[in-house]
């Protein structure tokens, strides 16, 4: 048996507030002893996730952009993956739409529901509503496929749904943004598409275990064996009422690193 973590990063393995992985650091740690595929499952784009995973030190597959698009390593394990298409130094498995075609959308309606969208605002912007230092909100705003975006009156999302419905794009709510993205993308998607070339390559039952915080994770949590939800900096959860789903006591990376040396335990 071979198993495999899928994890959303913001809330969940990073710190709420921090965006630090410090808590964590044990599990992640057995993780990479045990060469355990940690698959990134983000609303994050690839420079975001480049970096991450370099300070960690691990090369590992990653999904961005709340389901975008897969990135596998070039050379990954040895393997051949034939899925996809090669963009060094990765292999890429698009599931999301172009980000000129998300951008074109929001140029048509963000004056009529008051919506600021990343590329409508500046690197200052980004760092002052995420807490994001500049050189980190400039690589949130690296977008390839989706958008984050803030409303000035939430009760004005529905409206925005059904016109984004009838352009070929939906909108989905995150930790802190709402996205606008590509139709059937999702976390659930991808992680499943993701699965499957793991499951085909590792010759061994592949059992995954899922681990979120937020709306944008269920399709996730849906798609594993295992899910995880971690609750919010208050103690709260998100109403996700999975029927085999097991709930962190702590938030962030104390909870995720609690839960993941449970599993690892079994």
């Amino acid at each position: 048996m071979q198993l495999a973590v899928f994890t959303d990063l913001d809330g969940t393995l990073l710190d709420h507030d921090s965006y630090s992985f410090e808590d964590a650091r044990p599990a992640l740690e057995r993780i990479r002893e045990r060469r355990i595929p940690l698959v990134f499952t983000t609303s994050k784009t690839r420079p975001e996730v480049e970096r991450l995973q370099a300070v960690i030190g691990i090369r590992e597959p990653f999904i961005v952009e709340n389901g975008a698009a897969i990135f596998f390593p070039d050379d990954y394990r040895g393997w051949r993956i034939e899925e996809g298409f090669h963009q060094p130094p990765y292999r890429v498995i698009r599931l999301g739409a172009d980000y000129a075609e998300v951008r074109r959308f929001v140029g048509k309606v963000k004056r009529r529901f008051s919506i600021h969208g990343f590329g409508d605002l500046s690197v200052e912007d980004i760092a002052r509503l995420t807490g994001l230092p500049t050189r980190l909100a400039a690589e949130a705003r690296q977008r390839e496929f989706t958008e984050p975006f803030v409303i000035d009156d939430d009760t004005r999302v529905p409206d925005l749904e059904r016109m984004a419905e009838a352009a070929g794009l939906q909108v989905t709510r995150g930790g802190r943004f709402h996205h606008l993205m590509g139709p059937g993308q999702d976390k659930g998607l991808a992680v499943r598409g993701a699965a499957s070339v793991l499951r085909r390559n590792l010759h061994q039952r592949l059992v995954t275990v899922g681990l979120g915080d937020s709306t944008n994770d269920r399709p996730m949590l849906e798609s594993v064996d295992i899910p995880i939800l971690i609750p919010r900096m208050d103690g709260s959860y998100e109403d996700l009422d999975l029927p085999n789903i097991r709930r962190a006591v702590r938030p962030g990376g104390r909870g995720w690193n609690d839960m993941v040396l449970g599993v690892l335990n079994l």
